[in-house]
């Protein structure tokens, strides 16, 4: 059986000194080998095309017989690593927290221990009649949410 590690390093020898990174690299018992990776601009299928061959340039069909994927991590996919979350920083995201509870708004920032999204709540001002919207900044750590994706618009 191939092994992910392997993968996985063949991929990195391929993407250092590139803007694309790795997001996924997953191998089935049944040597279904499944690539992803990302890039701030988008990935191109060129690309994909190139990091294909350099993986299968790499790997010996004689000794193990695969089946191959290369692909971008795909859009409203959620995401897998900080540089997707990073990469979307300003932008609309979806967060479904583990409680189950939905937010949406903008994505505020993102490191190796939480990232936080502005959200509009509505709030009384003491002494208004009205509620207003307001921008509030909330934070999770990564394990303490199901998912964040992108929201796509249109």
């Amino acid at each position: 059986m191939i092994s992910k590690a392997k993968v996985t390093e063949i991929v990195n020898e391929w993407l250092a000194e590139k803007e694309y990174f790795l997001v996924d690299v997953s191998v089935s018992a049944d040597n279904c080998v499944s690539v992803e990776i990302d890039h701030a601009d988008g990935v191109w299928i060129e690309d994909c095309v190139l990091l294909s061959r350099h993986i299968e340039a790499n790997l010996d069909r004689d000794v193990e017989d695969y089946e191959l994927e290369v692909g971008s991590a795909g859009i409203g996919q959620p995401f897998k690593v900080l540089r997707q979350y990073i990469n979307h920083i300003g932008k609309e995201v979806e967060v479904l927290a583990k409680d189950g509870k939905k937010y949406r708004g903008i994505m505020a920032r993102a490191d190796e221990a939480e990232f936080a999204v502005t959200i509009q709540v509505k709030e009384k001002p003491e002494g208004a009649k009205r509620p207003v919207l307001v921008d509030k900044e909330y934070a999770w750590r990564y394990e303490d949410v199901k998912y964040t994706k992108y929201l796509i618009k249109f």
